[in-house]
Formats: C-alpha cells, sequence, structure tokens
C-alpha cells in the first residue's frame, strides 16, 4: 500500500484499530488498565474538587521568570539535544503549560485547578537536567524545594509533584494520571508533535521520530466538553513518514492519553488527516 495515498491507508489504519485491544498491543511491563472508581478514593471532578480554595497559592507568571527554573530548562534542553532528541525547551513546556490550563478549562475545573496544571506543564521536563531516564521523578524531586521557596502550599507543591512524575513513559512503564492536574498534563505532553520539534536539519539523516515528527504539519487538541471527548488532530505529510510509523513510535503515549482523558470523565480519540483513526 502506499504512503503516497493517504485516504486508503488512514480508512485501512482505521478499520485495524478498531479491532486492537491498544493494551495487549504493549507489553505488560508498560502497566496494566487504571482501576478508576475501583476502590473507595476517587478522582477529583470539576464538581468536587478536594480544596476547599479555588485560586491557587503561587502563579505561572511567578515561576515562568525565577532564574533557577528557567537555568533548568535551558540546560535540560540542551543535553536532550547532545543525545540527539527533539527540541524540550522553552517552546514546549511553554506550550505545553498552557494546553493543560485549557483542557482543564475547557472541562470546566477551578482556577486553581487550570493554574497548577500550567505550573506542572511548565516544570514536568526539568528532570532532564540529571538525565533523560526517570527524569519524571527527578523532575518532580527538583521542583519540590523551588516551588517551597516561591510561597506555593504544601497542597498544591503534592498536586504539582505528582503531575510531574506520572507524566513520564520511559523505564519501560506507563505514567499514570492520578489527579485531573496530572491528566491534562499528560494530555498536553503528548499531544505536542511537530515539525517545530525537530533540530536535526539534514532530513537525509532523519531516525523515525525526527522522521514522524517533521512529518506532522499541524498538532491540535480538541476538547468538547458537551460530548465528553479528548481529540487529537493531525495532519500528516505521509509522503515524508507512513502513518503507521506514527503509531509504531508514540504507542505509549496514545495509551496514556486515553488514560488521562479516562480519568477527566472523557473518550480519547485521533484523527489524521480529518480521518478518525481511533
Amino acid at each position: 500500500m502506499s504512503s503516497t495515498d493517504p485516504s486508503p491507508t488512514l480508512t485501512d489504519l482505521a478499520s485495524e484499530l478498531a479491532d486492537i485491544n491498544t493494551v495487549d498491543a504493549v507489553l505488560i511491563p508498560l502497566g496494566e488498565e487504571p482501576k478508576f472508581n475501583k476502590t473507595d478514593v476517587e478522582p477529583e471532578t470539576a464538581a468536587a474538587p478536594a480544596a476547599p480554595r479555588s485560586e491557587a497559592s503561587l502563579s505561572l507568571d511567578v515561576v515562568r521568570v525565577d532564574p533557577e527554573v528557567q537555568a533548568f530548562i535551558r540546560q535540560a534542553n540542551k543535553n536532550l539535544g547532545v543525545l540527539g532528541f527533539t527540541e524540550h525547551g522553552f517552546r514546549h513546556v511553554g506550550l505545553v503549560a498552557s494546553i493543560a490550563r485549557n483542557v482543564l478549562r475547557l472541562l470546566g475545573f477551578d482556577a486553581r485547578h487550570q493554574e497548577l496544571a500550567a505550573i506542572a506543564g511548565y516544570l514536568h521536563d526539568i528532570g532532564n537536567v540529571i538525565s533523560r531516564h526517570g527524569h519524571a521523578s527527578t523532575g518532580a524531586t527538583l521542583a519540590h524545594p523551588i516551588l517551597n521557596r516561591l510561597g506555593m502550599t504544601p497542597d498544591d507543591v503534592a498536586v504539582v509533584l505528582g503531575a510531574i512524575g506520572s507524566h513520564g513513559d520511559d523505564h519501560g512503564r506507563l505514567g499514570e494520571p492520578v489527579h485531573p492536574v496530572s491528566a491534562a498534563l499528560i494530555l498536553a505532553d503528548k499531544s505536542d508533535v511537530h515539525r517545530s520539534r525537530v533540530r536535526n536539519n539534514d532530513p537525509t539523516t532523519f531516525d523515525q521520530h525526527d522522521r514522524v515528527n517533521y512529518a506532522a504539519t499541524s498538532s491540535f487538541l480538541r476538547v468538547d466538553a458537551a460530548a465528553k471527548t479528548i481529540t487529537l488532530e493531525l495532519t500528516i505529510d505521509t509522503q515524508m513518514a507512513p502513518v503507521m510509523q506514527y503509531f509504531e513510535i508514540f504507542l505509549p503515549r496514545m495509551l496514556m492519553s486515553r488514560h488521562a482523558a479516562e480519568l477527566l470523565e472523557c473518550q480519547f480519540h485521533i484523527t489524521i488527516n480529518e480521518v478518525v483513526v481511533l
């Protein structure tokens, strides 16, 4: 089947994915299905927030200009560049912060949840200043003293640390959303697929990640609160990379996004070139 003919490729792919249990398609070490609402501890919702406060104790504006935060993001992005990874700098974290905030805003969460999601989004990759491996856990560890120093309350710190710590998918494990803020962060982070992230200027030497990111000419995370759906809308140049390569590389991200949407009581979908494939 030719990769230059997107319509039949996408249609057939959508049919195939409908018959696949995506959890079974991933090795067991990546994790199991979340068991939301299986115990007496239920996830927070917009209608039932855990904290009585509706405003966050710290704003993203304060976090963004902190010299330590800026230094960590700058150096983390350099470290990943040396290793050949895509851009993880101020563009990425700024976009993730904005998308995470908007996900919760559109779903009716209060200003506190929205601001905490934005802060978690901005700080989520600082662990890469230490190592790519386990960067979610080290990122949460690094964020703790920073947020304390900037005056965030312990309750808010706890939510942000949980979000940062649960966003990663390295070490053969899927990150697990535990709170609306962590769910919003996962959705925002995993939706940033775009050619502007590719640092390699020579397409002839692209690896699969470079090729798939470069093939994505646009991406948009659409939240429909009335329909209870969250849809990642992608436009992919199929002459640059076959659509199947996207799923080969990003299956763990798709699973995390689906789990995050479920915690937010929504269904997760993906459209590619205006065709529903998941």
